[in-house]
């Protein structure tokens, strides 16, 4: 009777021990994915198919009127997110065939909601050698007349690059630097789509992975009270055989 005790405590320790370990291998496969996924919900969309061609299409006429090659480029940090110019989406506008050329380039940041820093834009024009740096610098201020400020690209940035590229003409030839940009430059009409939510709140777009883990967690503490109770009966039920096998001895005794 006695001799088996100790086997009863090593089952019961071993059974305790992978209780743990299953349940931290469980809560990590939980808490894991919302963590390496944090950042999903705040990629920058880009301009959507419709903005795309119409832009490319309002492009083509501008640069054959004003034999100058427009573009644009919407970046997120290094990453690229949209390219396109009058040579058609996806071609970027410093291509050998457009030896004068200009594009607005635009690089946008998403941060998380739980992020102190706010959400950011840097918006650019560049242009091929003949032009001056100056020049470009006043076309690029100019974007701020049709409403294309840093908050907008911020909050519509596929919609906002893609207009201020077909306003590119107009602003050229308003600084004398074109011949007089033609009437379609006008930007395309269609409203804008709506933007996903930018925010990334970790609470209710990971409810499920936390409802899960807090699901684990109370399993977890379950179990280890199931077992702390069994292992004080274990004991007392040894304690108990031990005394009853030491009064039979003793009673044995001449």
């Amino acid at each position: 009777m006695a001799a088996a005790t100790p086997a009863k405590k090593e089952t019961s320790t071993a059974a305790v021990v992978w209780t743990v370990v299953i349940t931290v291998v469980a809560v990590g496969a939980c808490v894991l994915p919302a963590v390496l996924n944090g950042n999903s919900s705040s990629v920058v969309p880009p301009p959507t198919a419709t903005e795309r061609t119409e832009t490319v299409a309002v492009l083509q006429r501008s640069a054959e009127a004003q034999d100058v090659c427009y573009g644009w480029v919407l970046e997120e940090g290094s990453r690229t997110i949209s390219v396109g110019s009058n040579l058609g989406e996806g071609t970027p506008v410093d291509d050998p065939r457009c030896p004068r050329w200009v594009r607005v380039v635009a690089n946008v940041n998403w941060t998380p909601e739980s992020s102190e820093s706010d959400d950011y834009a840097f918006i650019d024009v560049e242009g091929s050698g003949d032009f001056d740096r100056t020049d470009l610098f006043l076309v690029e201020s100019g974007l701020e007349r049709f409403g294309l400020d840093d908050k907008t690209f911020i909050d519509e940035p596929g919609w906002a690059t893609t207009r201020a590229a077909v306003i590119l003409p107009l602003l050229l030839a308003e600084r004398g630097l074109t011949d007089p940009a033609p009437v379609t430059t006008a930007a395309p009409e269609a409203a804008p789509s709506p933007l996903p939510d930018t925010s990334f709140d970790l609470w209710r777009d990971r409810w499920g992975y936390f409802a899960g883990v807090a699901g684990l967690l109370l399993i977890t503490a379950l179990l280890f009270t199931v077992g702390f109770v069994q292992r004080r009966k274990e004991r007392r039920t040894a304690a108990e055989a031990m005394a009853a096998t030491g009064a039979r001895h003793h009673r044995k005794r001449p």
